[in-house]
């Protein structure tokens, strides 16, 4: 199974099993994205974005490797602040059987991080699960 992974944190493989079950195995394909989310409507606006997408390749790096530690073939990438734009990105290039997107609580969220990705399933055509994930 190919899998596509949003997460704006770093996740290992136990809390991924979490969300998708019996279907992440030995051989899946995991394609993590991390999107460069600001964490304030503020910091969007008026700061560099080298803080947010510095965090989000973190959050990837951190992700692959403990996916690869567990026996689990992975990639990673960091994506757009937008996350459904970074979704549209990245399965532009990798055709994935199921996303699953990870994101705060809410009231715990990033500036815009679940941004468009209500309708994620019928504007991708692809299952998607949905997993809240803390800081």
């Amino acid at each position: 199974m190919k899998l596509l992974v949003l997460t704006p944190e770093p996740i290992d493989a136990a809390l991924l099993r979490s969300a998708v079950g019996e279907q992440l195995t030995d051989g899946s394909e995991v394609l993590v994205v991390s999107p460069a989310t600001n964490s304030s409507k503020l910091a969007f606006w008026v700061s560099d974005p080298d803080d947010a997408i510095a965090e989000a390749e973190t959050a990837q790096v951190d992700t692959v490797e403990r996916l690869e530690e567990e026996g689990i073939d992975a990639a990673g990438t960091t994506g757009e602040s937008e996350p459904a734009v970074a979704l549209q990105d990245a399965l532009a290039t990798f055709a994935a059987d199921r996303i699953v997107i990870f994101s705060h609580p809410e009231g715990d969220r990033d500036y815009r991080e679940d941004a468009g990705l209500a309708d994620a399933e019928s504007r991708f055509g692809v299952p998607v699960t949905h997993a809240v994930i803390s800081r």
